[in-house]
């Protein structure tokens, strides 16, 4: 089936539009001019609810101040005529046999966003992307590297944060390059402590044991003066005392000869010794911890290395899965779920980059639908308009577009609600077709 097209259009009596004629090219661009306010996006607007029916009626469609009903006529390329007229618009589709038909028969060649552009073009960038996915058929497959791209991305993402702060960790950390590799055992020296420490402990019982002895001595002594002086008649008592008191200065004399030459041991060697070990052991632990942290560092380093490749994996393969799709538009792409053209994204590109894409875009949605309504085109300048013109022109694609201006890239020109000539009696002869990667956009 040949792509649809708009042969011819009568307007007259809708919004600002008095009575508006339209043959416009069969391919490539037909620009309606005039100044703001006349009347252009209103044949556009008309055109829309001819085709579209209902859901694109104006919601005030009377011209104002007009006593006449909306009439609209639009004549097709597949030799349907489409006309809305009467109090109540009705709609009336015949076709070249004289059959009626409606709305239905309509919607089936006619993309809803080919007459309502910005509706693609207001879209999310994620819902332009999506749109186009579908016309090339890889939504699905694409979605799926992208969850796998993004995955692999924001984990990577984690661990090199892990990796750097890990590796500034251990910078941080002391580190003794004297130090042995494995900790010094104290176990040795410990003993020897314990045992000088037991030792030392068995003579001090000894000597506060004559020590002890020494102080009874003395309440002995005492107990005798008072005896003594006391009671005579104890002296027996006394005389048993005495001979206890020799027994014990015997003992005590006996048990001093045993402690001379004796003296405390002094630790403070293995003391020393220990201290010594502490320390090391220390250095030792400072070292090792490093060296785990260096290698848990190391080991995310790693995980990150391998997440570059699955990421690069996954953005190699979208690469490959794009690049074998029926694109709508040479360098279209989709990158992180987002529409991209030349590498940027929709709000990096220009305004005329923006109509052409989605001029492309819509056309592909629906290859039976020929025609594109553009509004708003004095973005583009006039080797840009020519350009754009042209590059629908190669792809068979009819684009009907409004712009302020009344010069010769004009097909018509609209003055109050009317169609007028453009000054040279219409839009210049086409020049030849030039490679639209190398516009200057």
């Amino acid at each position: 089936m040949e792509p649809v097209k708009i042969t011819a259009l009568e307007a007259e009596n809708v919004k600002r539009v008095r009575a508006v004629e339209l043959r416009p090219e069969k391919d490539g661009l037909t620009v309606i001019g005039g100044r703001n306010g006349q009347g252009k996006t209103s044949v556009l607007d008309a055109i829309a609810w001819a085709l579209g029916g209902d859901r694109f009626k104006p919601s005030q469609p009377h011209r104002e101040g007009s006593v006449n009903d909306p009439r609209l006529k639009v004549e097709l390329s597949n030799g349907l005529v489409v006309e809305r007229s009467g109090k109540n618009s009705a709609l009336k589709v015949t076709d070249p046999s004289g059959k009626r038909a409606g709305q239905q028969l309509l919607n089936s060649f006619v993309e809803q966003l080919a007459i309502d552009l910005p509706r693609f073009m207001e879209s999310s960038p994620k819902e332009k992307a999506k749109t186009m996915l579908e016309v090339i058929g890889v939504g699905e497959e694409l979605y799926r590297l992208e969850a796998a791209e993004r995955k692999a991305y924001d984990e990577r993402t984690a661990v090199g944060t892990m990796e750097r702060q890990k590796r500034a960790l251990a910078e941080e950390m002391p580190f003794d390059p004297d130090a042995p590799a494995e900790p010094v055992s104290a176990a040795e020296a410990a003993r020897e402590k314990a045992e000088i420490i037991e030792r030392n402990a068995a003579l001090a019982q000894e000597r506060a044991k004559a020590d002890g002895i020494g102080a009874r001595m003395d309440a002995v002594e005492n107990d005798m003066a008072e005896v003594d002086s006391q009671m005579a008649r104890l002296a027996e008592q006394k005389e048993r005392m005495r001979l206890e008191l020799e027994a014990m200065a015997r003992e005590r004399s006996r048990m001093m000869e045993g402690l001379s030459g004796r003296a405390m041991e002094d630790t403070a060697e293995v003391d020393a010794l220990l201290e010594e070990i502490d320390i090391i052991n220390a250095r030792v632990r400072d070292n090792q911890l490093r060296l785990a942290a260096i290698r848990e560092a190391d080991g995310l380093k790693e995980r990150y290395d391998a997440l570059t490749e699955q990421v690069e994996a996954a953005r190699n393969e979208k690469l490959r899965l794009l690049e074998g799709a029926a694109l709508p538009l040479p360098e279209l792409s989709v990158d992180a779920g987002e529409l991209t053209y030349k590498g940027r994204r929709w709000d990096g590109m220009s305004g005329s980059e923006q109509l052409m894409v989605s001029a492309a875009i819509v056309r592909a949605l629906k290859p039976q639908c020929g025609f594109v309504l553009v509004d708003k085109l004095e973005q583009f300048d006039p080797q840009t308009l020519a350009e754009f013109g042209r590059w629908a022109e190669s792809e068979g694609l009819q684009i009907i577009g409004t712009r302020v201006a009344d010069d010769d890239t004009c097909a018509i020109v609209i003055e109050d609600g009317v169609s007028k000539a453009a000054p040279d009696g219409g839009q210049a002869a086409p020049a030849p077709m030039a490679d639209p990667s190398k516009w200057v956009i």
